[in-house]
């Protein structure tokens, strides 16, 4: 580790100079590398990996100002928009008298759409958990099929309109080939 600015100042030098010669997909092993001072392709590749956890680190800080000032905003804006989605406003008639109270549905919609966005920039919503099944919902067929198979199954892939299964030649014997 550095420990004055002039040593300082050389690593990050050595450092920018490694980035831009492996961004232009030189190799670790490569005189150009070597000769900035490190003693081998792997000290290199280690100097590089340190590089990398460097700029993540600083990444996720950014990231984290980012989300940090994103929720700041949304909490203005939840702010304005909560008392009309909470709280029944009156409704006038053509006389101007108060017929009824009812809450502000674009005022609702426009809060939960803020709560939504919300829940998307913290990753508070569950994956969504797909899966793959075979007919009738079971388990997905992975036997040997015959090439013609294969290839009526790829023809109708794409096919949403594809009314009846893939009718195959032959019977299940096709595996022995």
């Amino acid at each position: 580790m550095p420990h004055n600015r002039a040593e300082q100042a050389e690593v990050a030098a050595r450092r920018a100079a490694l980035l831009r010669l492996r961004r232009q997909g030189t190799r670790y092993d490569d005189e150009r590398i070597l000769t900035l001072g490190y003693s081998s392709a792997s000290a290199a590749r280690k100097d590089f990996a340190r590089i990398l956890e460097i700029h993540r680190d600083e990444e996720a800080v950014e990231v984290s100002l980012y989300r940090q000032q994103e929720n700041e905003r949304l909490d203005a804006l939840l702010e304005a928009a909560w008392p009309r989605a909470t709280q029944p406003s009156p409704v006038f008639n053509k006389d101007g008298d108060i017929v009824s109270e009812e809450l502000d549905m674009r005022a609702v919609d426009t809060v939960l759409r803020l709560m939504d966005r919300r829940a998307k920039l913290n990753g508070l919503d569950a994956p969504v958990r797909t899966e793959l099944s075979g007919p009738d919902g079971g388990a997905v067929p992975l036997g040997n099929g015959s090439l013609m198979e294969l290839n009526t199954l790829i023809g109708i892939a794409g096919d949403t309109n594809q009314a009846e299964e893939p009718t195959t030649e032959g019977s299940g014997d096709d595996h022995d080939r």
